[in-house]
């Protein structure tokens, strides 16, 4: 079974539910031909797949079987391999990427949707626990961005603060719309050291302490940045290495997703069943940008549903792996 060829192109053009749904469909029929492991799994849970008429009704794969697994349709080499940073001792996870067009499409359609014009951006990424290793589709996306940005400032820092605070000195001054990524710790580092106020910026944080500060309830975290650079809010972008696609909130604890893009609650004891908006229970995330492993995956994170597709993160299963690009609790 082959997907159309224009399937690509529609998926980034979707402006219905129906339009979400048709794909939805489109893209499981033929990951469920076409990808042996989540073939198998469908298999095992005994669904009469070919009944399948709802994108609700849809299987979601484990998250882990991308640890334990390799989940590619495996009709092209893959051009990208990207690795999850994971914890001393666990295994990683790791996503195929044999067209990198397609994740760039998904992050770039994505960033201009939630924060318009990237070129009216400067980008300034503060991620040392990602640039310190191989294979973070963060880094990859981040690198792109400040590219695309051509701002002369756009870069990565990996431990300069003092540079970083320069730089936001000149770009206060000089009034330019500013985008910081960062991970959690580092950024409470830089308020820490060298807090500055400046409202108009805007800091983006992705989770994660990665063992170099004890967790917090994003809440204070939150706080702790905002009163360090004058903010109204702090941004938060939630992705990980097995989506190619990213949910923004831009401080209110929502996360909104981009059209191809869908949450979905399941039931904390009974992972096949869905439960409605505000009841919370595990996250099953459906990225129709993964054409070429799996769209359909059940992740490890607890969150709770609410209108227009947004959704909030309220922390992770007891004993599963804290790994990922969001990883503080609320």
């Amino acid at each position: 079974m082959k997907l159309r060829a224009a399937f690509v192109q529609d998926i980034f053009n979707i402006k219905t539910t129906w339009d979400f749904e048709s794909l939805a469909l489109e893209l499981f029929r033929y990951q469920y031909h076409n990808i042996l492991v989540y073939k198998q799994f469908c298999d095992l849970l005994g669904r009469e797949t070919e009944k399948i008429n709802s994108w609700k009704d849809i299987p979601f794969m484990p998250v882990d079987f991308f640890r334990s697994h390799r989940i590619s349709d495996q009709k092209n080499r893959a051009e990208l391999i990207f690795s999850s940073s994971g914890t001393t001792g666990s295994a990683t996870s790791y996503h195929e990427v044999p067209f990198p067009a397609i994740y760039e499409s998904s992050f770039s359609k994505g960033f201009q949707q939630f924060y318009g014009d990237i070129k009216s951006y400067c980008i300034l990424a503060l991620l040392p626990s990602y640039l310190e290793r191989k294979g973070s589709s963060l880094v990859y996306m981040a690198d792109r961005l400040i590219k695309d940005s051509a701002h002369p400032l756009s870069g990565f820092y990996l431990n300069d603060l003092e540079k970083l605070h320069q730089q936001l000195l000149v770009l206060k001054r000089e009034k330019q719309k500013t985008i910081l990524l960062g991970v959690t710790y580092a950024l409470l580092d830089l308020a820490a050291q060298y807090p500055i106020d400046f409202p108009e910026l805007i800091v983006m944080e992705t989770g994660g302490m990665k063992g170099r500060r004890k967790e917090m309830i994003r809440e204070e975290v939150h706080d702790q940045l905002k009163n360090a650079f004058q903010l109204p809010s702090v941004h938060s972008e939630y992705g990980m290495t097995e989506l190619l696609s990213q949910a923004y909130s831009s401080g209110d604890g929502l996360y909104s997703c981009p059209p191809w893009m869908w949450v979905l609650i399941r039931e904390m004891n009974d992972p096949l069943s869905l439960v409605d908006k505000g009841v919370s229970g595990g996250i099953n995330v459906i990225d129709l940008a993964n054409v070429h492993s799996c769209a359909f995956v059940a992740i490890q994170d607890i969150g709770r549903l609410h209108d227009e597709n947004r959704f909030e993160v309220l922390g992770r299963f007891d004993q599963a792996q804290i790994r990922g690009c969001n990883l503080m609790v609320v």
